[in-house]
């Protein structure tokens, strides 16, 4: 059983964070459902969400690092929007997984429920020309994105989320940052807010720290992987792949809540 443990919370956190590389998102609004309905698939005792959003705080911590690195070249890396996104988002983060423990298990779900509804319907909005302004030429208005930031620290901090899969929405749409910036960018936003995220769930205990060293190996392999195959696929695909896996997400958290 142990290796079926290992082998099952492995692939979890491999497919997650190649997906997290590919598409810039902490990867959590992927591995967050996976760790709570896969592992009883095969036999195994079930994570609860207060353990599910333990071990993806820090998983995701380490995928952002290695799909950071992967995008440290090329010039995809704004380092105002890191800098006035990252900062909020860490405050807002510390503030929400200090929180989350005074939660009970269906109100995290809730919360993760919410905050997959909003990302689902904003990958859907049309992006009017955003690719097309040059990458040295982007700006941004500068307060609307801390606010944005520390509201989406404060809901992805409860979940063990970083944020990533609202980040890039929001990017996209309200700030209106080209498709492969928003990517790296919200990377090296969410590796910020991951250090706020696990710092508040280890030191209220949420985290199981064997299925979480499982998942930080694996994202470590396969985060860079995912950031290569995401640089050379067209940003309209990327854009598809993200929004059907959000929305997929948010209907199935939604029915097991609502039966």
């Amino acid at each position: 059983m142990e290796i079926t443990f290992i082998i099952v919370v492995f692939a979890i956190g491999f497919i997650g964070s190649f997906i997290s590389g590919m598409l810039g998102v902490g990867g959590s609004i992927i591995k967050y459902p996976m760790l709570l309905y896969i592992p009883p698939l095969f036999g195994l005792a079930a994570f609860t969400a207060h353990e599910v959003s333990g071990i993806s705080a820090v998983q995701v911590l380490f995928a952002s690092i290695a799909g950071v690195w992967a995008y440290r070249k090329g010039g995809y890396l704004n380092k105002q929007l890191i800098l006035y996104m990252g900062g909020a988002i860490l405050i807002g983060s510390l503030i929400g997984s200090f929180g989350s423990s005074y939660l009970t298990e269906q109100a995290v779900n809730i919360v993760y429920g919410i905050l997959a509804v909003i990302a689902a319907v904003m990958m859907f909005i049309p992006k009017k020309q955003v690719d097309d302004v040059p990458l040295d030429e982007v700006t941004f208005n500068k307060p609307l994105a801390a606010v944005l930031a520390f509201v989406v620290g404060i809901a992805s901090g409860v979940v063990g989320a970083a944020g990533g899969f609202l980040l890039v929405p929001i990017m996209l749409t309200v700030l209106r940052i080209p498709t492969r910036m928003t990517i790296a960018t919200s990377l090296a936003v969410t590796l910020i807010s991951s250090i706020g995220g696990s710092a508040g769930k280890l030191v209220t205990g949420q985290v199981d720290y064997w299925p979480a060293l499982i998942m930080i190996i694996a994202s470590i392999l396969a985060a860079p992987l995912g950031a290569k195959v995401g640089k050379r696929m067209k940003t309209g695909i990327l854009q598809v792949i993200l929004a059907m896996m959000i929305a997929g997400t948010a209907v199935k958290i939604w029915l097991d809540i609502l039966m």
